[in-house]
């Protein structure tokens, strides 16, 4: 990961991500949480933009199979799949959370042949529940093979890889809560208890407080 420690500066600077052990953030999910990442800031600020699209492309060039579409989860990562798939010179669908309940009934938007080999951007791994549920959609829906999940960051939860293992898909986040923590340190942001707290956080987060 040769752009980790730029990306975590860039987030960090900007206020993407944001770091309070001593008073908690609440997830959507109900989940009590030292740490609040928002990558959708980061397309306000054109230079992390440009660079976080840069490193996305490069990824996505060094993967083992050329892909032939890029896939964008709804909504956060659409941007991002979008930007990346144009630099690429690359045809773009993104994934619903469910299927529209009118119209087609479609979770896939855009044109999608059969048996292509598609590869999906995520902005944010945590659980890894929406990126499981894309690559669901682009098999069974798209009947298209997927073997690669590119992200902007990864909290490095345990759940994220199981359930990557479990549907054989590798993970390739540009930036970890590990690089984050070692950049906040460094700058003066965090103590070294409260290193230690995030860390049991991402240990266990349903366990944490």
């Amino acid at each position: 990961m040769p752009h980790a420690k730029r990306i975590a500066e860039f987030l960090l600077d900007i206020g993407a991500v944001k770091l309070s052990p001593q008073e908690p953030f609440t997830w959507t999910s109900g989940l009590k949480s030292p740490i609040y990442c928002d990558n959708r800031m980061v397309y306000s600020h054109p230079q992390a933009r440009t660079f976080v699209v840069k490193a996305l492309a490069e990824r996505v060039r060094a993967l083992h199979i050329p892909p032939d579409v890029i896939a964008g989860t709804a909504t956060a990562a659409i941007g991002w799949a979008a930007l990346v798939a144009d630099k690429l010179d690359l045809p773009f669908v993104y994934v619903r959370a469910k299927s529209k309940e009118h119209g087609m009934g479609k979770q896939i938007e855009g044109d999608l042949p059969r048996g292509r080999h598609v590869v999906v951007v995520e902005d944010l791994l945590s659980t890894g529940g929406s990126a499981a549920a894309t690559v669901q959609a682009l098999r069974g829906e798209g009947q298209c093979v997927v073997t690669d999940v590119v992200s902007i960051m990864s909290y490095e939860f345990i759940a994220a890889r199981e359930k990557a293992m479990e549907l054989a898909v590798h993970l390739h986040p540009l930036t970890t809560v590990t690089t984050l923590l070692d950049v906040a340190q460094e700058q003066g942001r965090l103590s070294p208890s409260d290193v230690r707290d995030v860390v049991q956080f991402v240990r266990e987060p349903e366990r944490w407080r």
